[in-house]
């Protein structure tokens, strides 16, 4: 790990240095990650000096704003290799692009005694579209389970995709376990079967290079925030093919062509997909966090990350009473690290912490039935990126080592 590029890096993240800050360790970028100073001015200068409604003006500023929109787009589909630009729907986040998948493609393609295959250790927003898809087209949803010691889903698993499967759905990277699915071989499996795969890249997109066309995804979904860009921006790259053939999601201004009083002709591909008033400040900011991540590169998060998770890994395994959640190897959790505190609610664990002004995340982590399933209904969950710190896990490791005795008890 490169420490000196680490700290200088850092120092592109004004919330760090923000007085209000000052001693915050923020190990929650599995929820939302923090922007750097390029972003922030990204959308800064749009409202500064080209604020218009994009695709709706025919003067000069309104031309800039459409300008800046669509350059993100491209910006966005060459970041996970897509063919074209016209294959990336901007959204507001992961969720709302799998249920734009799931009322659109979803509806329109599974029918009774189908099937829709998922894994355990899908995020509520990768199960909920497929159960309401499952019940009103009286289809079955199926279960890819996980070894409970490893987060591995056993290859004995992907025999449930047949050929009842329509569609796949699985997360790239688990939120909780930090596990690396293997989506091209689960990809192949599926289109072997004349199914189609969603893949949930919330937590694979911001931590490693993603090529669409290399694992060969019918959809992939990810969220602005968890890659250093503005809330409220999210984006779903689907094959062109598929979204030629899908209907509109939502229906009013600007995903038209032509409207009378009795009917409407659809605009084309990806403008079909966004009705309304877009976000091209969100857009703008998103196209800005890709081109500093490929600034910085991805050998180096992934260096950087799995550093800090080996030493939080090895810290927190020699601490008594705490309880890793997934696979033994850190190389394993793409700097997500899951744990339990014997006799200490993981609501209290956050709550000692944030009073040390250590930011981590406590509960389900929107993942439920994993939880269920590995008897763990609720868990701690500190996640890493880049801009951490050795020095941030040296803290976090003293801090958490006297959690117990914070909470009453002596060891």
């Amino acid at each position: 790990m490169n420490s000196t590029l680490n700290k200088e890096l850092r120092k592109d993240f004004p919330i760090f240095s923000a007085s209000e800050n000052e001693g915050l360790v923020y190990f929650d970028s599995a929820a939302t990650s923090q922007r750097p100073q390029c972003v922030i001015d990204a959308v800064s200068d749009f409202y500064k000096k080209n604020n218009a409604n994009p695709l709706r003006g025919l003067y000069d500023l309104s031309q800039r704003a459409t300008d800046d929109y669509e350059n993100a787009r491209a910006t966005v589909a060459k970041f996970i290799n897509a063919k074209q630009s016209e294959e990336i729907i901007f959204t507001r986040n992961a969720t709302e692009s799998l249920n734009l998948i799931a009322y659109t493609y979803g509806m329109q393609n599974v029918n009774e005694g189908d099937e829709i295959v998922i894994s355990i250790m899908e995020h509520h927003s990768n199960i909920l579209p497929w159960q309401m898809v499952c019940n009103a087209k009286k289809a079955k949803l199926v279960w890819l389970e996980c070894d409970k010691n490893t987060g591995i889903i056993p290859e004995s698993e992907y025999s449930k995709i047949n050929s009842k499967t329509k569609i796949v759905a699985i997360t790239y990277v688990s939120n909780v376990l930090g596990t690396t699915n293997p989506v091209k071989q689960i990809a192949e499996i599926a289109h072997k079967n004349n199914a189609i795969i969603v893949v949930d890249g919330a937590q694979g997109v911001p931590h490693r290079k993603v090529d669409v066309q290399e694992i060969d995804a019918d959809f992939l979904v990810f969220s602005g925030h968890k890659l250093l860009a503005p809330m409220g921006i999210g984006a779903v790259y689907g094959k062109l093919k598929l979204l030629e053939n899908m209907p509109p999601f939502l229906r009013g201004g600007e995903m038209i062509e032509y409207v009378t009083r009795d009917s409407a002709t659809f605009a084309e591909v990806p403008h079909k997909f966004e009705a309304g008033t877009v976000n091209p400040s969100g857009a703008v900011g998103l196209k800005a966090a890709c081109e500093y991540i490929n600034k910085i590169g991805f050998d180096f998060i992934k260096e950087t990350e799995e550093s800090l998770t080996k030493m939080l890994f090895e810290g927190m395994k020699n601490i008594p009473h705490i309880h890793l959640i997934g696979n033994p190897d850190y190389r394993m959790h793409s700097g997500i690290v899951t744990f339990t505190i014997d006799d200490v609610h993981p609501h209290d664990i956050a709550s000692l912490l944030d009073s040390e002004k250590i930011a981590i995340r406590a509960g389900h982590h929107c993942a439920q039935p994993l939880g269920s399933y590995l008897n763990v209904p609720a868990t701690a969950r500190a996640s890493l990126y880049f801009y951490n710190t050795e020095d941030e896990v040296q803290i976090f490791l003293d801090k958490i080592s006297k959690i117990r005795n914070w909470a009453g008890y002596k060891d």
